[in-house]
């Protein structure tokens, strides 16, 4: 789907409270009951909350699911999307919203600008965009859970990529500086450079063969494999060609099962477009797996910095048990519907008939395990500038 700033504005404190709301309740249900919905959001009065879901559907932030045994709504993409960007903006990360540079099989990049007006990049996570074809194939992996959903993944997938990039940047390695991170959205510097599959000439491609291998040995060293290195996720300065390493939700230890799958894979994807697009092959087979010694623990430290095991573990099963099934030909076929529709990224019909049972008994629980901090009636203002300036 498309990021549209265009309702954000008009969004009442009422109205912010009732998204969040929503947001808050689906880490218990699909679908959530338009009672729960009252309850956590505090409002005085059904109708009032019943009118702020209704100005939420229309713009598409909130969808009702067909064939829902009970009354209930369900956050879409768009309105995860409105939640990222008002903590963006109450952290003074994000103020105006630019153009798309960018779209991925399961993430959109935008140039965003703060209040200074300097450029960055915004990169919304969006999992499931493309694999919901597939979600009949793989319901074991999603059923059972309430936290399965696609959202939830693109949480996590975030949440990874913003502690790896924050890590590596730490420890000097050439990617995109990390500056905020909100659910599936994270915002980091702009780069001034071109991906390596855009290039067609380069003035000495061993040379940048070496950088990109000794990269590929270095990450290794200090216990960490990308799983991604291609040229969709290494940017080349047009001057002076040298690389920038992006999109880590996939990267894993050295001591993972796979490592020297996933190393040895990296090493290939190189070696076989630098031999197709620049009729280029080393003297040198390597590097080899045989050749990696780790002389650092950044697998460790990540870990510490916040990204679980657990969560390694649950993104990793979605990677490895969805991603795959999925090609590049399916993007252009999967949108998100509005109001009522199915393929909206959390896939889909089904699974609401498991929520429907003790909706009840779970809504205290909902508000205890809740987390978010609800917005108050100051969320208009904190957002009613956003989107007034567009970058050309």
């Amino acid at each position: 789907m498309k990021l549209d700033t265009h309702a954000i504005r008009y969004l009442t404190g009422e109205d912010w409270r009732v998204l969040t709301a929503v947001e808050m309740g689906s880490k218990n249900h699909e679908v959530v009951p338009t009672t729960l919905i009252v309850q956590i959001s505090g409002l005085r009065g059904g109708s009032g909350v019943n009118k702020c879901i209704s100005n939420l559907a229309k713009v598409g932030l909130v969808a009702r699911v067909k064939n829902a045994k009970y009354d209930g709504y369900r956050l879409t993409y768009g309105g995860l999307d409105y939640l990222a960007l008002n903590t963006f903006s109450k952290r003074k990360s994000v103020y105006s919203v630019g153009n798309q540079i960018g779209v991925g099989k399961e993430s959109d990049i935008y140039v965003v600008a703060d209040e200074t007006g300097a450029r960055k990049v915004l990169k919304i996570h969006r999992l499931g965009r493309i694999s919901f074809r597939t979600v009949k194939a793989n319901r074991d992996y999603l059923r059972n859970r309430h936290s399965g959903s696609w959202m939830y993944m693109s949480r996590l997938a975030a949440l990874k990529e913003y502690a790896f990039m924050k890590i590596l940047h730490e420890n000097n390695f050439p990617v995109p500086v990390p500056l905020d991170q909100a659910r599936h959205c994270i915002v980091m510097t702009l780069i001034e450079a071109f991906p390596l599959r855009q290039i067609s000439t380069l003035t000495s491609p061993s040379t940048l063969y070496a950088k990109l291998m000794e990269l590929i040995l270095r990450f290794a060293s200090q216990g960490l494999i990308h799983g991604d290195f291609n040229e969709f996720n290494i940017l080349v300065h047009e001057d002076t060609q040298e690389p920038v390493i992006i999109d880590f939700p996939q990267m894993v230890s050295v001591d993972h099962a796979n490592a020297k799958e996933y190393f040895e894979r990296d090493v290939k994807c190189i070696k076989d477009f630098f031999k197709k697009r620049f009729r280029y092959t080393a003297d040198d087979d390597g590097p080899f797996w045989g050749d990696v010694r780790r002389v650092g623990k950044l697998d460790v430290l990540v870990e510490a910095s916040g990204f679980s095991k657990k969560q390694a573990k649950e993104l990793e099963k979605y990677m490895k048990e969805v991603a795959p099934l999925t090609d590049d030909n399916e993007a252009g076929d999967a949108t998100e519907g509005g109001e009522g529709t199915e393929d909206d990224g959390e896939g889909e019909g089904g699974e609401e008939e498991e929520e429907g049972d003790g909706e009840e008994e779970e809504s205290e629980r909902a508000i205890e395990e809740a987390r978010e901090p609800m917005i108050g009636e100051d969320g208009k203002e904190l957002l009613d500038a956003l989107g007034n300036t567009r970058i050309s």
